[in-house]
């Protein structure tokens, strides 16, 4: 039995086999940290939004059927680029009051699935390099 359902004001990734999902106000820079991962090899599941589905075993993060394969770059417009799909393994919340080293991972229920939850400051020269060892250290493995 599969659940789904579509999650606005997000962006999402796919690093590696593994869904990095960013999540901030609007002007925040999800669209910035998206597109610095993909500059870095990540590919696009979606901007201001994504499809959610639980299949037996994890939660999957695909393009939303109305904007799929597009990205907004802040002061240029919109860019079309290729979509991937991938088992959802972290949250990050764009928050400018992020701990500077988190005591504790929290989790949230997303569709039944545990998923962690991590505050990011975001914006800096290192975000996307940060986000990728995010993922590697705090995210779920499949």
């Amino acid at each position: 039995m599969s659940i789904s359902k579509i999650t606005a004001n997000v962006s999402a990734v796919a690093i590696d086999g593994k869904a990095l999902l960013i999540e901030g106000g609007p002007g925040s820079g999800k669209s910035g940290l998206a597109l610095a991962l993909i500059d870095r090899g990540a590919g696009l599941i979606g901007d201001d939004g994504v499809r959610l589905t639980r299949n037996d075993k994890t939660v999957i993060v695909s393009p939303p059927p109305n904007i799929s394969g597009k990205l907004e770059l802040r002061g240029v417009g919109i860019v079309e680029l290729p979509t991937a799909e991938a088992p959802l393994s972290l949250i990050l919340v764009i928050d400018d009051a992020a701990p500077r080293y988190p005591e504790a991972i929290a989790k949230r229920d997303v569709l039944g699935q545990p998923v962690p939850v991590l505050p990011f400051h975001a914006g800096d020269a290192n975000q996307a390099l940060r986000a990728e060892w995010a993922l590697r250290m705090h995210g779920l493995s499949f």
